[in-house]
């Protein structure tokens, strides 16, 4: 649980308090805006369908300013913003105002994870990144469950002043992860190459292709969270207070088995055969989790669990493989672009998921969930000969511009 002393024990207490904050932003956010703002639930919906789309453009370009003016600056700074653009949330009055704050949020949030990624890279020995990250993703679902206990008496209270207590710890969150963000030592900027493009990654088309492969396996975080709960209540006969152990199993699984899940992964052959893996894995778990619809309330219960457990080792798998592959195929020169790049596809498969698997799992039932296994087990199967070719095309590191 406890990363060695050094930046990645800085990184992870960071990231706890930051997303303590998020946690409880995150929780509480629809009902706030919805209920005290007074926005509808499909201006809220297109409004974070907007940032999204902003976020996703502006990812590459965040993580090349992170190279080239220094990632942990750059990082301190886009919290700082965070938070003044959180605690600007409290004078939303309107749609307009909604998105304007929204738009300049989602610019900081984009800086910010450009950076950390390049963060890593310099601050930590290349055979140590995929662990910390396995760190940090721990540190993330214990931030993350702590702020939402913590929002649940903001909405008990369900008043705008107990909303705006709820923005207002998110807020400082964000100033006090970069006040530990401080601690680490300075990280030098890398010099651009002296010729050729800027946005290399862009160009980099092995590289797009396994983002765009990691990005489609990503949706499978919408089984959990979107259509598992929709198929336990209107496909099984199980209890609905399941849905809760379930996300309970996830949340407590991650925390205590991501670094281990880790292992194996820092280099990118084995990263890859770790995402051959995680198709399978998430595969049988489409497998029992339509097997659940057709049984009693014990073998349904007994099925979605074990589903569960079958679907949180591939995410674990999923994970790892995603960040050995994205540090390990990104040039020493562009570590920040590149990890702005392999977030594009998260950020994709985050927009597709409440389709997809919603269409397929409760639109077509147990066939829809067969087609979702094949999908999960051909995304891991390309992945090795992706990784393969992109590894070939790799080149020596250009000569670089003097800073």
């Amino acid at each position: 649980m406890l990363p060695p002393p050094g930046a990645a024990r800085v990184l992870a207490l960071s990231t706890l308090v930051n997303t303590v904050g998020r946690g409880v932003w995150l929780t509480a956010s629809a009902l706030f805006l919805t209920r005290s703002v007074g926005l509808s639930v499909t201006q809220v919906g297109l409004g974070l369908t907007v940032t999204a789309l902003v976020s996703l453009v502006v990812s590459t370009p965040a993580g090349y300013l992170a190279d080239r003016y220094g990632p942990r600056g750059i990082q301190f700074v886009a919290l700082l913003f965070c938070g003044g653009l959180t605690a600007a949330l409290a004078l939303v009055g309107s749609f307009a105002s909604f998105l304007v704050v929204s738009i300049a949020m989602a610019l900081a949030e984009a800086a910010f994870r450009g950076a950390r990624g390049a963060v890593i890279a310099g601050a930590v020995p290349a055979d140590q990144r995929v662990r910390t990250r396995a760190y940090l993703r721990a540190t993330t679902n214990v931030g993350i469950s702590v702020g939402a206990a913590l929002a649940g008496v903001g909405i008990a209270v369900d008043t705008r002043a107990g909303y705006l207590a709820l923005i207002m710890v998110d807020a400082v969150s964000f100033v006090v992860a970069a006040a530990i963000l401080t601690r680490l030592a300075p990280i030098p900027p890398v010099a651009a190459p002296a010729h050729g493009p800027r946005l290399v990654a862009l160009r980099d088309r092995p590289f797009l292709v396994f983002t765009l492969l990691d990005g489609l396996m990503s949706m499978h975080f919408g089984l959990l969270n979107i259509a598992l709960p929709l198929w336990i209540a209107s496909h099984t006969t199980a209890p609905r207070w399941l849905i809760s152990v379930l996300m309970l199993v996830n949340t407590t699984m991650v925390v205590l088995f991501q670094v281990r899940a880790a292992r194996g992964t820092e280099e990118v052959a084995g990263a890859a055969r770790a995402s051959r893996r995680a198709g399978a894995a998430i595969a049988v778990a489409c497998l029992l989790f339509a097997a659940s619809g057709a049984g009693a309330t014990p073998v349904a219960v007994a099925l979605l669990l074990a589903g569960s457990f079958t679907h949180v080792i591939g995410e674990l798998w999923q994970s790892a493989a995603g960040w050995g592959i994205s540090f390990g195929l990104a040039p020493a020169h562009a570590q920040g672009q590149y990890q702005g790049a392999y977030g594009m596809g998260m950020q994709l498969g985050g927009m597709l998921a409440p389709v997809v698997v919603t269409t397929l799992a409760i639109g077509w039932g147990v066939p829809g969930w067969l087609v979702l296994g094949a999908l999960f087990v051909i995304l891991g199967a390309l992945m090795p000969p992706v990784v393969r070719w992109a590894s070939h095309t790799r080149k020596p590191e250009p000569e670089l511009a003097k800073v």
